[in-house]
C-alpha cells in the first residue's frame, strides 16, 4: 500500500494524468466534426477505451493508496467529483444516444479541476461566494425592475421597439448593461423614433415621436456607471474574498512538517551561540589592545581581568 500511496502523490504521475485530460478533451473535441468522426471513428474509439482505462486506473491506485481505510478516499468532495465522473463513463448507452454519451465524454475535461490544486481553489472560493453573489444578484434584479419601470414609463411611447413594455424594457436594459449598442439605443431617445433606427420594417412602429436630449443622456450613463462600475465590481469583490479565504483555510489545514520545525530551533540555537562566542572573543581582543597600549606589563587588576576573559569562554 505504501508504493501505491507513493504513486498517487507522485508529480509525475499527476502530470500525466494531466495529459491524459487534455487528450480526452481534444478528442471530444475533434468528434465534433462529421468527417473526421466518420474517418477515424475506430480510432477514436481505441482512444476513448486507452483514456478511460487511464482514468480507473488513477481511481485504483488512489483506493489502493487508502487502504484498509477506503472510505477515507471519499471524505474528500473532489474524489466523489472524480469518481461520479468516471462511473458515468461505464453507463451502458445505446447508439441512438450518441448525443448523450458526447457530453458524458467531455464531463472528462472537469477532472482537470482535481488534478490542478490552484483550479480547486478558485472553484471552491466560487462555491463559497455563493451566497454572498445571490444577495448581489437580488440587488441587481431589484435594480433592474426599477430601472426598467422608468425606461418604459419615460421611453415606451417614443421607442416601443426597445421599451415597450416591461419585458422588452428589462432585455434592452440587459443590453444596454453589457456596453452592446447602447449608444444607438440612446441616440433614439435623443433625436426621437422618426429621424433614427426606426427605418423600413419598424416605421409603422413610430407612431408618437419624442426628444430627450437630457433626460435620454443622464438615464443611460447613470444606469450603466450604477450597473456595470458598482453591482457588477461587487461581484468581482464577493469572489475575491471567497479566494481569500480559500487560502487561510488551506493554509491552517497544511500539516507542519516537525523535522522543519526541529532545523528552526537548532539554526536559532546555533546563531545564538555563535553571538555568543563573538561578543566573548570582541571582550578579549579589547583587553589584549588595552595591555599593549600601555607598553607595559599589566597591573595586578589588568592580569586578573585578563585571566577572567579565558575563565569566562570556559565556562559558557
Amino acid at each position: 500500500m505504501e508504493k501505491l500511496k507513493a504513486i498517487a502523490q507522485s508529480p509525475i504521475f499527476n502530470r500525466t494524468m494531466v495529459g491524459v485530460i487534455f487528450v480526452a478533451a481534444v478528442l471530444v473535441g475533434l468528434e465534433t466534426y462529421p468527417s473526421m468522426s466518420h474517418q477515424y471513428s475506430s480510432l477514436f474509439h481505441i482512444f476513448d477505451k486507452v483514456i478511460l482505462a487511464f482514468f480507473t486506473f488513477e481511481i485504483v491506485v488512489k483506493l489502493g493508496a487508502e487502504m484498509p481505510h477506503v472510505k477515507n478516499y471519499f471524505k474528500d468532495p473532489w474524489n466523489v467529483f472524480d469518481f461520479f465522473i468516471v462511473a458515468i463513463c461505464f453507463v451502458p448507452i445505446d447508439a441512438q444516444f450518441v448525443a448523450v454519451l458526447r457530453l458524458i465524454r467531455i464531463l472528462r475535461v472537469l477532472k482537470l479541476i482535481t488534478a490542478i490544486p490552484r483550479l480547486q481553489m478558485i472553484v471552491g472560493a466560487l462555491l463559497k461566494a455563493i451566497p454572498s453573489i445571490g444577495y448581489i444578484g437580488l440587488l441587481l434584479g431589484i435594480y433592474f425592475y426599477i430601472t426598467s419601470v422608468m425606461a418604459t414609463t419615460f421611453f415606451g411611447s417614443n421607442d416601443p421597439f426597445h421599451f415597450g413594455n416591461l419585458q422588452t424594457s428589462f432585455i434592452s436594459l440587459f443590453q444596454v448593461v453589457t456596453m452592446e449598442g447602447w449608444a444607438d439605443i440612446m441616440q433614439i431617445q435623443i433625436l426621437g423614433c422618426d429621424k433614427m433606427g426606426y427605418e423600413d420594417a419598424l416605421k409603422d412602429m413610430c407612431t408618437a415621436p419624442s426628444q430627450s436630449p437630457i433626460l435620454a443622456p443622464t438615464f443611460f450613463i447613470t444606469f450603466i456607471i450604477v450597473g456595470t462600475m458598482i453591482i457588477l465590481n461587487l461581484f468581482i469583490g464577493v469572489i475575491m474574498k471567497g479566494m481569500e479565504e480559500m487560502q487561510e483555510e488551506l493554509a491552517a489545514a497544511k500539516p507542519s512538517d516537525p523535522d522543519d520545525d526541529l532545523g528552526d530551533k537548532l539554526s536559532k540555537a546555533h546563531l545564538e551561540s555563535l553571538l555568543k562566542d563573538l561578543d566573548h572573543t570582541r571582550n578579549r581582543i579589547n583587553q589584549l589592545l588595552g595591555s599593549q597600549a600601555s607598553g607595559s606589563q599589566p597591573s595586578g587588576s589588568q592580569a586578573s581581568e585578563s585571566h577572567i576573559g579565558p575563565r569566562a569562554i570556559s565556562l559558557k
